[in-house]
């Protein structure tokens, strides 16, 4: 059973680090043409260290600086895809920050600039993808959907986080802007759903895992034992992105180790 993107174009928001990055390079893997996004010119230089992989592996793709708070980029980042490749197939709404503080110390400023990116930037890229499917309309030589929505979103959208209320809302609300898509434009035949990763080994949470002490604190959270890598989340991405995952929709599926089952109550709490 071959998972196969062939002659499909992929926008993967946040890509050039992390999960992002880990998910491009699959679906690169898997045929698709990906759009390595990455939000300012800091991040130019791994990014560009993404595409180099996905191009030494036979793959194809570009990179793409873009802010995906920003309407106006966010616009014209679709636009300039379907001008270079024709229309875009899948969207990996991947794209989050953190700015992590004590809520009575939380400052509007870091509320905001989460909100931002991590929900209204999965809103805009949503929009515009799906304003993208409904021009192009069902392409059985592309896929035998209409379009395909990612939304990487995270065990917090059911699991509270102290010191995170920003975080966590964020998710929270991405679970139910997924919902909404999926079942607002469903008879368009436009799939939507979200991954919920949970602890992944990448510089977002570094300081999670780069200690021997920190890394077994963590691991008591997981009953798999073992920490999660970028290639775990590209690998679910590639398949809910194929024509395999047809009938798969307006789902969050958790790739966690099994963090939502609450190990710590394991030993009865």
């Amino acid at each position: 059973m071959e998972i196969s993107l062939r002659n499909q174009v992929a926008v993967v928001t946040g890509a050039s680090s992390g999960i992002g990055s880990g998910i491009a390079k699959s679906l690169a893997d898997a045929g698709a043409i990906v759009i390595v996004n990455h939000s300012s010119e800091r991040s130019t230089d791994e990014a560009k260290a993404v595409l180099k992989e996905i191009t030494d592996a036979g793959g194809k793709g570009i990179t793409y600086q873009c802010d995906v708070s920003k309407e106006d980029q966010v616009i014209k980042m679709f636009q300039d895809t379907v001008s270079q490749f024709g229309t875009v197939d899948i969207l990996i709404n991947n794209a989050g920050i953190q700015k992590d503080a004590k809520f009575t110390e939380m400052t509007i400023d870091q509320w905001n600039a989460v909100i931002g990116v991590n929900l209204t930037g999965q809103f805009l890229c949503a929009r515009e993808a799906i304003k993208e499917f409904l021009r192009r309309g069902i392409d059985t030589s592309r896929s035998i959907a209409c379009g395909k929505i990612i939304h990487i979103s995270s065990v917090h959208e059911i699991i509270p986080w102290a010191g995170h209320a920003n975080y966590a809302s964020s998710k929270g609300a991405v679970r139910m802007l997924m919902q909404t898509l999926a079942q607002e434009y469903g008879a368009n035949k436009i799939r939507v759903n979200s991954i919920c990763p949970g602890a992944i080994q990448t510089p977002i949470n570094k300081d999670a895992w780069s200690t021997p002490e920190a890394l077994n604190s963590l691991l008591n959270l997981i009953p798999y034992n073992r920490i999660g890598q970028p290639k775990d989340i590209g690998n679910l991405a590639a398949f809910i992105a194929s024509d395999l995952a047809d009938y798969i929709t307006g789902t969050s599926i958790f790739v966690d180790g099994g963090m939502t089952t609450f190990e710590s109550f394991s030993t009865g709490g």
